[in-house]
C-alpha cells in the first residue's frame, strides 16, 4: 500500500468525533474481501468497497446494485478506505463528513477475472462476487470525460451469467434491506452435494441422507431480530430440466399437501398458509406438536400431508381429514428454519439452516406427538443424494409429484426465485374456478368445472374444463360451495371461447389443483384430472406456470455462485408477472406516474417496505382508499366501501358501528398494502377515531392548505404558528408532510368528546388564527378565499371525514409521500413532497421515531376549550 493511500480519507474526518477507524486491518492472505455499506447520509446510497493493493477501493452508488444487466448503475469513485472499515457499522455524528447511519449491507470475497491492477488502471474491472446477497459476474467501467480527477464516474453492471434478473421481477436492495454484519463468511464451509444412485422407496418418511462432510462445530447464528408477525414463504420456480451443476443443489421430494408455516412464541404455535390465513384451529394436534419442540420462538417452513397405507402422500385423504372425514392423520414435513430463538436465519445458507432444523427435530425433540407406530407428527424433510434426473424418475414411479431443488448456499428470500426449483413428473398446477356445467347421464351434482388463470393484465382467462377425478362426496361438496357463489355473468375475459349452454357462473374465489397432459395452442388444458381444492392459495395469485430453462454457466464464471435470489435469464423473467410477498403482481413494468416514471412494481415494493411503519397509523381505524386504475393523471376512485375478498389483510367493520351505512374498510394486516397496490390502490386515508369507539375521536387534525401564491417557507412558518397556539392551549402537536402541497398538524386526544365538539373546537382554533393573523390565515375554504393565504382545514375532524395516512403515497405527479417529521426538521424541508415513492426508502431507517411519545401524549380538551373561550353547543 502506498504510504499516502489513506491521506484523503483521514483528512476528511475528525477521529475524535467519528467512530470510523483511522486505519488498520490486515490484507487478506487468500481471497480478496469486498463489502457493500448501506449509508443514510444526506441521501441514502450504497458504498461498494473492493480490497486491492492494501486498501478498500471505494465507489458511492446512489441506487445500489441491480441484478438487471440493462441497469447501468452510476458509481462515483471516492477516497480509499482502510481495510478495517470492512467491519464498521454505526452512526457518523452530525457535522462530520458523511454524517448518518451506516450498516454492512453485504460482504464476502471477490475474484478478479483477469489482472485486477491492470483492469483498475485501464478503467474496466471485471470480477465475481461471493457474498450473502451479491453473486456472480460484474463489471466496473470508468466513463471517459465524466466526473473529476479525484471523483471519476464509473458504471457498475451485472454481467450475463445466468444469474441476472429483470428489475421489474427482482430488486435486491428492496428484497434484502438488512445488515449482514453478524453473519460469517458466506463462501466458507458450504458442503458439496454428493451424486449417488436413485433413492430407495420412501415409507412413512423420506430416506435418511448422510450428513455432509463439513459441519460447523457450533450451530450457525443469524442476526438478532424480533420475531415477525408474518413471514412470506420462499417459493419455487417451475423449470424444464435439472440445473447444469447439480453439485450446488440438494433435492427433496415434492409433497402432495398444503404449504404451511409454523410460528412459535411463548409456548404457543400457530400455523399459517402461504397467504397468511391462520389454520391453527384446523390442525390443533400439529400446532401442539410444534409448540412442544425445544424452540422458544421461531418460524418453521414445511408442508402438511396425509400418508396412505403405502406411506405416500394422498391429497384427497388430506382434504377428507380437514373435512372431518376419514382416518388419515396429518403429518408435517419441515424443511426450513427462517427464524429461531431471537435470531433471523434467513441470510444464512440453506445447509446451515437445515442443520439447525435437523437438530431441532431429532427424535428426542420430535417426540411430543407420535402415532401408534412411533412416527412423529413433525418430521424432517430429508434430501436425497442422487442425480436429479434419476430422482425425478424414481419420484414419478412412486407416485410423487416430482422433486424440489434448492441451492445449498442460498439464503431464504421470502419470494419466488430460481434458488428453489420444481421438477415435475407431469403438468400440474392451480386453476381458478369460474363456473360449472350441469351433470350428464349418471353423473350427479355437476358435470365439469370451468378453469381459469390470470393473464398479465389481471383478467381471468378461460383455460378449459375438468370433468374427471371426482369422488361422489367431493362432487356434492363442490356443488354446495359453488352454488353459494353463483353470479349471473361470466368472470372470464373472452366470452366467445366459453361453452354456450348449461353453464353456471360463479365468483372466481375457489382454487382447484388439476393435473393434465399439456396445453393446446388456444391455451386449454388437455386430459385434465381434478385433484382437489386448494384453500391455502389466493385466487388472484393463480397464473399459468411457465417452465424456465436453467442455462449452463458461461465460460469463466466462478465455480460456486450462490444467489440471494437467483434470477432466471432476463428474457424469461420479463415474460411473467413479478411476485412480492407471495402475491403475483401483474403489469409490473406499467408506468403508474408519467411525471416521475414510477412503475407499478416500484409502488408495490415501496408498500412492502413501508408496511410495518404505516400499519401503526392504520391499525384499528376505518380507512378509505384512492384507486387509480389508469395511473396518476387518470380517473381516481375514492372508496370507503369495497369488496375485500380479493384483498388479503383487509376486512370490513360491521355495519352496526355506522347504522344505515355500508360496512367500512379496515386494514388488519400490514401485508394488505401489497395486495391493495396490486389492485391499483395508491392512497390510504384514515378516520380520526378507532373502530372500538367510533363516536369518540382520539385525535384532531389541522390540514394546512396553501392557496395560490403562497411560498413553501410561508407554509412552514404557518405550521410553527399553529404549534405555538396549540402549546399555549396546553395541547401537544405532531407534524407530518401531506405528500402534496401542505402540512398536517395532529393532536392526540383522550376520547372524552364527540365529533361535533371536536370539530367545533377545531373550527374555533382556525377562526382565532384568521382573526389574529389575517395576512396569513383564512377560515373559509375554497380557492378564491385563500389566494395568497393558507386555509387551515378543520373539516377533517367531522364524522366520516378522513386524512391521508402517514407513509401513504399520493396519487399526484411525482408520487410524494406523507412522512412524519420532527418540528426541528421543518426548516430543512424543501417541500411537502420532499419524499417520494422512489426516495422515501432513505427515510425508513428513521421511521416513526419523530413521533416518539405520541401514544402517551393524548390530552383532554376541557382546559383548552376554556382558554380559547369555546363552549360546545350541546353536551356529548
Amino acid at each position: 500500500m502506498p504510504a499516502n493511500a489513506l491521506e484523503r480519507y483521514q483528512s476528511k474526518r475528525n477521529f475524535l468525533a467519528t467512530p470510523e477507524p483511522r486505519d488498520g486491518g490486515l490484507p487478506s492472505t487468500g481471497a480478496l474481501r469486498f463489502v457493500v455499506h448501506k449509508h443514510w447520509a444526506s441521501h441514502l446510497h450504497y458504498d461498494l468497497r473492493l480490497e486491492l493493493d492494501g486498501t478498500m477501493k471505494s465507489w458511492a452508488v446512489p441506487k445500489g446494485p441491480s441484478y438487471d444487466s440493462a441497469d447501468k448503475r452510476m458509481a462515483v469513485q471516492v477516497e480509499d478506505h482502510p481495510i478495517a472499515y470492512n467491519t464498521f457499522e454505526g452512526t457518523i455524528p452530525p457535522g462530520q463528513y458523511g454524517a448518518g447511519k451506516v450498516i454492512v449491507w453485504d460482504k464476502g470475497t471477490w475474484e478478479p477475472l483477469g489482472n485486477a491492477e491492470a483492469g483498475y488502471r485501464q478503467g474496466k474491472l471485471k470480477f465475481a462476487l461471493h457474498g450473502h446477497k451479491l453473486q456472480g459476474r460484474w463489471t466496473l467501467v470508468r466513463m471517459q470525460g465524466r466526473g473529476s480527477e479525484r471523483a471519476p464516474t464509473w458504471l457498475w453492471i451485472k454481467e450475463h451469467d445466468g444469474l441476472e434478473r429483470a428489475a421489474a421481477q427482482y430488486s435486491v436492495v428492496d428484497a434484502r434491506p438488512d445488515s449482514v454484519a453478524a453473519l460469517g463468511d458466506p463462501s466458507a464451509g458450504a458442503p458439496a452435494a454428493a451424486v449417488a444412485g436413485p433413492p430407495a422407496a420412501p415409507s412413512a418418511a423420506p430416506a435418511e441422507a448422510p450428513a455432509p462432510a463439513r459441519r460447523p462445530r457450533a450451530p450457525a447464528k443469524g442476526r438478532k431480530a424480533a420475531l415477525p408477525a408474518f413471514l412470506a414463504p420462499q417459493l419455487a420456480t417451475l423449470v424444464d430440466g435439472p440445473p447444469p451443476h447439480p453439485e450446488e443443489w440438494l433435492f427433496e421430494l415434492k409433497f402432495d399437501g398444503y404449504r404451511l408455516l409454523g410460528r412459535i412464541e411463548r409456548g404457543q404455535a400457530r400455523l399459517f398458509t402461504r397467504s397468511g390465513k391462520d389454520w391453527s384451529a384446523r390442525l390443533p394436534a400439529l400446532a401442539q406438536a410444534l409448540a412442544a419442540l425445544p424452540l422458544r420462538s421461531g418460524w418453521i417452513d414445511g408442508e402438511v400431508l396425509v400418508l396412505n397405507a403405502q406411506g405416500l402422500p394422498d391429497f384427497q385423504a388430506l382434504q377428507n381429514a380437514f373435512a372431518g372425514r376419514g382416518s388419515g392423520r396429518p403429518v408435517y414435513y419441515a424443511f426450513d428454519l427462517p427464524f429461531a430463538d431471537g435470531q433471523d436465519l434467513r441470510a444464512l445458507p440453506l445447509w446451515q439452516r437445515r442443520d439447525r432444523l435437523r437438530a431441532l427435530l431429532a427424535p428426542a425433540g420430535a417426540a411430543p406427538d407420535r402415532d401408534r407406530s412411533g412416527a412423529a407428527a413433525v418430521r424432517f424433510s430429508e434430501a436425497f443424494e442422487a442425480a436429479p434426473r434419476d430422482l425425478v424418475a424414481s419420484a414419478c414411479r412412486l407416485g410423487f409429484e416430482g422433486v424440489i431443488g434448492k441451492r445449498i448456499a442460498a439464503p431464504y428470500t421470502g419470494e419466488r426465485s430460481t434458488d428453489w426449483i420444481k421438477l415435475k413428473c407431469s403438468l400440474r398446477q392451480e386453476f381458478v374456478l369460474g363456473g360449472y356445467t350441469d351433470p350428464q347421464g349418471a353423473r350427479t351434482a355437476l358435470g365439469s368445472l370451468l378453469l381459469g388463470v390470470h393473464a398479465p393484465d389481471g383478467t381471468l382467462r378461460y383455460a378449459g374444463n375438468v370433468g374427471t377425478g371426482f369422488k361422489e362426496q367431493a362432487l356434492r361438496d363442490l356443488h354446495r360451495r359453488l352454488a353459494a357463489l353463483e353470479v349471473p355473468d361470466s368472470p372470464f375475459a373472452q366470452p366467445r371461447a366459453l361453452p354456450a349452454r348449461g353453464v353456471h357462473w360463479v365468483r372466481p374465489e375457489l382454487v382447484a389443483e388439476v393435473s393434465f397432459a399439456g396445453w393446446t395452442e388456444a391455451g386449454r388444458v388437455r386430459h385434465a384430472v381434478f385433484q382437489g381444492l386448494r384453500e391455502d392459495k389466493p385466487a388472484q395469485a393463480v397464473v399459468r406456470e411457465q417452465a424456465l430453462a436453467l442455462g449452463a454457466r458461461p465460460a469463466g464464471a466462478p465455480a460456486r455462485a450462490p444467489s440471494a435470489a437467483k434470477p432466471a435469464p432476463a428474457r424469461s423473467a420479463r415474460a411473467a408477472p413479478a411476485e412480492v410477498q407471495g402475491l403475483a403482481i401483474t403489469h409490473p413494468e406499467r408506468v403508474v406516474d408519467p411525471a416521475s416514471g414510477t412503475t407499478k412494481i416500484e409502488l408495490v415494493r415501496y408498500c412492502a417496505a413501508v408496511a410495518p411503519l404505516m400499519f401503526e397509523h392504520l391499525q384499528a381505524r376505518p380507512v378509505a382508499v384512492v384507486r387509480a386504475p389508469e395511473g396518476v393523471g387518470g380517473e381516481l376512485f375514492f372508496q370507503k366501501h369495497m369488496d375485500t375478498r380479493h384483498l388479503p389483510g383487509m376486512a370490513t367493520i360491521a355495519p352496526g358501528t355506522q347504522p344505515a351505512h355500508p360496512a367500512l374498510l379496515e386494514v388488519v394486516r400490514a401485508q394488505a398494502l401489497v395486495a391493495a397496490a396490486q389492485m391499483n390502490v395508491i392512497e390510504f386515508h384514515t378516520w380520526n377515531a378507532r373502530k372500538d369507539r367510533m363516536d369518540r375521536p382520539d385525535r384532531m387534525t389541522f390540514d394546512l392548505d396553501p392557496g395560490t401564491g403562497v411560498t413553501w417557507s410561508a407554509v412552514c412558518e404557518a405550521a410553527q404558528l399553529v404549534q405555538v397556539l396549540l402549546e399555549q392551549l396546553g395541547l401537544p402537536a405532531f407534524l407530518k408532510t401531506s405528500g402534496g402541497k401542505g402540512l398536517h398538524v395532529v393532536v392526540p386526544l383522550q376520547r372524552r368528546h364527540g365529533w361535533d365538539t371536536v370539530k367545533g373546537f377545531a373550527q374555533a382554533v382556525v377562526r382565532h388564527l384568521a382573526r389574529t393573523i389575517p395576512q396569513r390565515f383564512v377560515a373559509k375554504s375554497g380557492p378564491a378565499n385563500r389566494v395568497g393565504k393558507i386555509f387551515v382545514d378543520y373539516l377533517r375532524n367531522g364524522w366520516g371525514a378522513t386524512t391521508a395516512c402517514a407513509w401513504t403515497p399520493r396519487a399526484r405527479p411525482g408520487m410524494g409521500v406523507s412522512v412524519p417529521i420532527a418540528w426541528d426538521e421543518l426548516p430543512t424541508l424543501t417541500g411537502s413532497a420532499q419524499w417520494t415513492v422512489r426516495s422515501a426508502p432513505e427515510r425508513l431507517a428513521l421511521g416513526n421515531t419523530p413521533w416518539h411519545g405520541y401514544a402517551g401524549a393524548a390530552s383532554a380538551l376541557g382546559a383548552a376549550m376554556r382558554a380559547l373561550g369555546y363552549a360546545p353547543q350541546a353536551p356529548d
